[in-house]
């Protein structure tokens, strides 16, 4: 465990020192976030008003998504652990004293969590400071807020456990790419990072539900506008807490498999 949680603290502190990048990602996130809910204001004004979601709801949707995009993002990628798995260096993580799984899984979320550190706050601040139309909302109460942190840190492991099969799979296909933008396109889509999941066509909602993908965006950021009621959110992060173990034994079995596999030239 203490190896594991040194790797954390080690990348951690790495992705703080980007902090140009993250400046330069702020304002990226900033402008998409209120183009997206410029779209949203029109569409909501020209005869849209009767939707499963509110405007206000659709607005804090939207902010949350920027703000907490590096928790929720499919092609946020990891180019180290690509390159020991298409180079061949492999071989070294093979040496190490731990597991490869826990190891990557480690490196993967202090990532992330590095990235959301130097971004998020700024956001939030602004985020909350926009005139009425285009502003986020407190949560209603402090046990919503409480609901959706819960369900926000659990999100955020379901999406390491499926980007970790991301890399894994990339042990039969040697296509980072390519693995990448198959889970991207399809997973950000049913996470409701194109369109929020309950404006979509019933039967398209259906599928969404039946997938992990909305359990790591879609879910929590209803739960903080108690869009999602707080008793059908007590049985949602339940839900989550199933598709993490899942996600984690599957990866593991995954991973072993292929590890199986793998021929290291020269013995």
């Amino acid at each position: 465990m203490n190896a594991y949680l040194s790797i954390w603290k080690l990348r951690f502190i790495t992705g703080l020192q980007y902090r140009a990048a993250a400046y330069a990602g702020m304002v990226t996130q900033l402008f998409f976030g209120l183009v997206f809910i410029m779209i949203f204001v029109a569409f909501y004004r020209n005869g849209a008003q009767d939707q499963p979601m509110s405007l206000q709801d659709v607005v804090s949707y939207i902010w949350l998504q920027q703000v907490f995009l590096s928790f929720i993002m499919l092609w946020f990628r990891d180019n180290e652990i690509f390159q020991l798995i298409t180079g061949g260096n492999i071989a070294y993580e093979l040496c190490r004293p731990c597991g490869i799984y826990e190891f990557w899984f480690a490196k993967l979320l202090a990532q992330r969590v590095s990235s959301a550190a130097l971004r998020a706050v700024p956001i939030l601040l602004i985020a909350f400071l926009l005139p009425k139309a285009y502003q986020l909302r407190l949560p209603p109460s402090l046990g919503t807020g409480a609901l959706f942190l819960a369900a926000l840190v659990l999100g955020l492991l379901i999406i390491v456990s499926i980007s970790m099969l991301i890399y894994i799979s990339v042990f039969w296909t040697m296509s980072p790419t390519g693995s990448t933008l198959l889970f991207a396109v399809v997973g950000e889509f049913f996470a409701g990072l194109v369109i929020p999941v309950p404006l979509m066509p019933a039967w398209l909602q259906q599928v969404a539900s039946a997938l992990p993908f909305r359990w790591s965006a879609d879910f929590p950021f209803r739960v903080y506008s108690e869009q999602i009621p707080r008793a059908e959110a007590l049985w949602g992060i339940l839900i989550q807490l199933g598709w993490l173990a899942v996600l984690l034994g599957f990866g593991r079995w995954a991973l072993n498999r292929a590890l199986r596999q793998v021929v290291v030239q020269g013995g």
